[in-house]
């Protein structure tokens, strides 16, 4: 029922955000606000065309550096909750870089990785590993200490401990995190694929900006719109599957 309510909540979402395009195309008549209709002709006439390349290296990206954040940021999360003299080694590292805005230290990558496909992941990194990092800490920092003293009066070392406490009782705030930070990525790969790529949706953007082509602007708009919304149900499928116990 839960998952039906939310189905409808986004489908009523998207009406109405078509219902409210729709009227201000014909209010203002104008062609930087084209019809709904016109740009998703235009989506079915330039997908395979124009789009469909863009579309793979953004979500390349996208996926590489929500892959690696994860890769990299739960093992120390659950390190730092589990050991505290690893907490309190690395908590004030991160607790000191986790607020600087990380879009400020985009020229910096830049100049360190390049313009190419190195920068452009580590950015995406640099949003996501943080929230993750944290979470990871806090939820096995949440675990009630009776449950690894149970563990290991039975003889489990720690590994197993990892295996069979800490991994299942903490991987659906990992994803949560994982997708509260999926928004801020997608933003920042816009602004990153504007910078030394002739690829992704960012450039296809901003490329038929410059080209005052705005049927293709609103397209590649809707078309990165979509890919967030599937990453986003894709986390929250997962994310359920994960923490049926619950």
């Amino acid at each position: 029922m839960l998952a039906s309510n939310k189905w409808q909540g986004a489908l009523y979402s998207l009406v109405l955000v078509i219902i409210i395009w729709q009227v201000l195309s014909c209010l203002l008549k104008i062609p930087i606000i084209p019809s709904p209709a016109t740009v998703f002709i235009n989506i079915v006439d330039i997908f395979s065309s124009k789009v469909q390349i863009h579309l793979l290296y953004s979500l390349g990206r996208i996926l590489g550096g929500i892959a690696l954040s994860i890769f990299i940021g739960v093992p120390l999360g659950f390190l730092m909750g589990y050991f505290d003299k690893v907490d309190k080694l690395l908590s004030p590292l991160v607790y000191f870089t986790y607020p600087v805005p990380k879009i400020a230290l985009l020229p910096i990558i830049m100049l360190l990785f390049g313009l190419g496909e190195a920068s452009k992941l580590i950015m995406i990194v640099l949003i996501v590993i943080f929230q993750i990092i944290i979470t990871s800490r806090d939820a096995v920092k949440g675990i009630p200490p009776e449950i690894f003293r149970s563990l290991q009066s039975l003889g489990a070392n720690r590994l197993q401990v990892f295996k069979e406490v800490i991994i299942p009782a903490s991987m659906a705030d990992v994803l949560t995190a994982t997708r509260l930070a999926l928004g801020t990525a997608v933003s920042i790969l816009f602004f990153t694929e504007t910078f030394g790529t002739q690829y992704g949706m960012g450039y296809f953007i901003m490329d038929a900006w410059m080209r005052v082509n705005y049927l293709d602007m609103y397209a590649g708009i809707v078309i990165l719109s979509l890919m967030g919304f599937l990453l986003f149900t894709i986390i929250d499928l997962q994310e359920r599957r994960i923490s049926s116990w619950r």
